[in-house]
């Protein structure tokens, strides 16, 4: 059967008619490598979750993200829900892009298309778990990058109420404004096994990230030590002495020169069972799965070892 391209028009801050001249042109490109695709445009939240899923189980080999980091965790859920094995293929158009500079893939069009038709599949880890909705309710979703509790997850829910009338990286900017003066520090338990040993922690913290990948946040190198395929989660939590110093605590995550600071936890893990000890931080304190807001504490995560199959450069030797 053709791949399936399913691409977020709404990827990039710009939305784009599904029937513009752009989203031709990029079918185009992809099919003089690739041959003949089909292509869907998803309309709301969730939507790939539902198009990769029906495309997986009905035999399609190779399903197509084309967004944002949130369209390609979208994907992935769905053909992860299928379980049928198909591989999953990657052109970056959303304003993060982090999960690509894990795999390698330069953010150019041509470098994603052959990764794509060049048929190199990688096997990668993936991270399930178990989360609370905002509604309460106890549901599982699947994650490849980086899940975080904390700042992370506030920013989330605050970009999604914020208008996206100035660009992006305007609601981005207000929506990490307000986090920052609502957000809590607060004590988080932590429950861990690596290769069956087990430990119990407890971290006092603003933001804790469970990492497959290396990089969130458009482009914070959280993990350097982070690979998607070596069986273990890196486990970084990031402390300050206050809400003040904490954007300057963060500010070192670009350049890779938080691990070993002050203030900054670090430890591996194949499972993780969390929540909090502060009731008082838990309407805070907030999930952010591959860059989707999804809820709160108490999570228990597992990792799956090369459950996924994506098409991409090998890993460096």
């Amino acid at each position: 059967m053709r791949p399936l391209v399913i691409v977020n028009p709404r990827s990039g801050g710009r939305a784009r008619d599904p029937g513009s001249r752009y989203w031709a042109d990029l079918r185009a490109v992809l099919e003089r490598r690739l041959g003949p695709t089909d292509v869907a445009f998803t309309g709301h939240a969730g939507h790939a979750i539902d198009l990769a899923r029906q495309a997986a189980g009905a035999g399609r080999e190779l399903v197509i993200a084309v967004g944002g980091d949130g369209t390609l965790h979208e994907v992935a859920n769905g053909v992860l829900a299928a379980g049928t094995g198909a591989a999953v293929g990657y052109i970056g158009h959303g304003t993060g892009g982090d999960f690509r500079r894990t795999l390698g893939i330069h953010h150019r069009l041509d470098a994603y298309v052959a990764a794509i038709a060049d048929g190199r599949h990688r096997r990668i880890d993936v991270g399930k778990v178990r989360y609370r909705t905002p509604g309460g309710m106890i549901e599982e979703r699947w994650f490849i990058n980086i899940l975080s509790a904390g700042m992370g997850g506030l920013v989330d829910r605050y970009v999604a109420e914020t208008t996206k009338a100035f660009g992006a990286k305007a609601a981005y900017l207000w929506a990490s404004t307000r986090a920052l003066a609502t957000c809590r520090r607060a004590r988080v338990r932590c429950g861990t096994t690596l290769g069956g040993s087990r430990e119990e922690r407890r971290v006092d913290t603003f933001l804790i990230a469970v990492c497959n990948g290396r990089y969130f946040g458009g482009g914070m190198h959280v993990a350097p030590m982070a690979a998607p395929d070596d069986g273990r989660f890196e486990v970084i939590s990031i402390d300050a002495q206050s809400k003040l110093a904490f954007p300057g605590a963060m500010n070192r995550i670009y350049g890779g020169q938080h691990v070993g600071a002050t203030g900054v936890a670090h430890f591996g893990c194949d499972t993780l069972a969390m929540d909090l000890e502060d009731e008082r931080a838990r309407t805070v304190f907030l999930l952010d799965v591959d860059g989707e807001s999804l809820g709160g504490l108490p999570i228990e995560v597992t990792l799956v070892p090369k459950a996924l199959t994506i098409r991409a450069p090998p890993p460096p030797s």
